[in-house]
């Protein structure tokens, strides 16, 4: 295994591994934990998740009598992901402008593995550390909702899936997930489209009804994708729309997901006389968490960042990840920096110094923690 985090992200982001596809970003982990000396094993969500490969869990005893600490990270990608061809430009790495690069979340493997190699190269006495690099993530936290939690022995840990390396993200929103099919009724639309009813049209109305973007600090929705229609010539009976709604707070939550589903509801009642139908689905995807900032966990990553002089910077995310999972598990998480920039786009970049910065974050929080009292 590489020493250098530069030449082993670039290694990483050559493995194609988009969602459901992790199957050789595991194979190729699982061999370099193993050369670190964890325990390694690979679950079998897969069968739940429909990829070919499943969450990657690796356990390193140490050598000091205490609780372990959790790292985590997940080894899938959006697409573009396929054939990723990074390089150096100036003081970053991108890609070829055709795909993503994959640091997300590929800097946060990086970094953890790095950290830990020069962990056990250094000969250095610490604590029992934990690693969990978790598949399908980007698709719904798919990976981390079927890992048997009660495999961790962790009470806190860090997920490293975030931008700045310093900033430190102590909560992140709940998510509802929406689908609304909203029935009309087909005709040929150049001989008789009144005799039709437009499914898009109403669509149409009651996204325009619906409550969009930012509601407040703390609550955001979205229309994301919209699918209907066969053909020009036909008027469309059916349209599905599916969306999302996030929220820090429970009640804001339900409000707004509330008022979506209403904004369906009247809309095509207006239209039931002549066919219009809805069928509205809502469903939890994952619950928000808080973690208070004089937790342990906090107070050390705050601490290693002090050490290394990076400034740090404490807040809330506005997106979800498999923290938020581990903490409906009990598990007191935090979300961390990377380094990522321009994220889910062909624009995606990182900044050399960050990696190197969130290698020696990671190595830093072992070290410091290790040192402690128990």
């Amino acid at each position: 295994m590489q020493n250098d985090v530069i030449s082993y992200f670039l290694g990483l982001v050559a493995i194609d591994s988009e969602s459901l596809d992790e199957r050789a970003m595991i194979d190729t982990l699982k061999l370099d934990l193993a050369q670190l000396g964890a325990e390694v094993s690979e679950d079998d969500c897969y069968k739940k998740t429909g990829g070919n490969a499943g969450n990657l869990y690796a356990f390193f005893p140490g050598t000091i009598a205490k609780e372990p600490l959790l790292f985590c990270s997940h080894v899938d990608t959006v697409t573009p992901g396929k054939g990723i061809k990074a390089r150096i430009e100036g003081d970053k790495i991108v890609s070829d402008g055709t795909t993503v690069l994959g640091s997300d979340d590929k800097s946060g493997v990086a970094e953890i593995m790095i950290a830990l190699k020069r962990i056990k190269d250094s000969g250095m006495a610490h604590a029992p550390i934990e690693v969990l690099f978790t598949v399908s993530e980007e698709i719904g936290l798919l990976g981390a909702k079927h890992f048997d939690k009660s495999r961790l022995k962790s009470r806190f840990g860090y997920a490293l899936d975030s931008h700045v390396v310093g900033d430190l993200m102590t909560g992140a929103p709940a998510q509802n997930s929406w689908e609304a099919t909203v029935h009309g009724k087909e005709s040929h639309a150049g001989v008789a489209p009144e005799k039709g009813l437009n499914a898009i049209r109403i669509a149409s109305e009651a996204i325009v009804a619906m409550p969009m973007g930012r509601i407040d600090f703390e609550t955001t929705c979205n229309a994301g994708k919209i699918c209907g229609g066969e053909a020009t010539n036909i008027v469309p009976n059916k349209v599905r729309i599916l969306g999302e709604v996030r929220s820090h707070n429970p009640a804001k939550l339900k409000r707004v997901s509330d008022d979506i589903q209403h904004a369906f509801e009247s809309t095509v009642a207006r239209y039931s006389d002549l066919g219009g139908r809805l069928d509205f689905v809502c469903k939890a995807e994952y619950n928000s968490f808080a973690v208070p900032e004089d937790a342990t966990v906090v107070k050390l990553a705050r601490a290693a960042l002090q050490n290394l002089d990076i400034p740090c910077t404490v807040g809330r995310s506005g997106g979800g990840s498999d923290a938020n999972i581990f903490a409906a598990s009990g598990i007191q998480m935090i979300i961390t920096g990377t380094g990522m920039e321009n994220v889910h786009t062909v624009h995606e970049c990182i900044k050399i110094d960050e990696l190197h910065r969130g290698a020696a974050f990671v190595e830093e929080i072992i070290k410091l923690y290790s040192k402690a009292g128990k």
